[in-house]
């Protein structure tokens, strides 16, 4: 593990967007490093493809939601 020197105003949304998705601020950095990963190494991918991929390699099985018809 190491030390990552980031400036005071994405410490700040790192902060914010960790109160909103219910992540430590660690775990809300560590999650937007992989996904700027994943988006640089798969460029055909968007998010919700590359979060389903993951999903699916870690063994998640999601429900399906049915919309019901008007």
């Amino acid at each position: 593990m190491g030390i990552v020197n980031i400036d005071d105003e994405l410490h700040d949304q790192i902060r914010k967007a960790s109160t909103v998705t219910c992540r430590s601020i660690n775990a809300q950095a560590a999650f937007w490093v992989k996904v700027g990963m994943l988006c640089e190494t798969n460029p055909t991918l968007c998010f919700n493809e590359l979060v389903a991929r993951e999903l699916r390699d870690a063994g998640v099985k999601a429900q399906r939601i049915k919309i019901a018809s008007p």
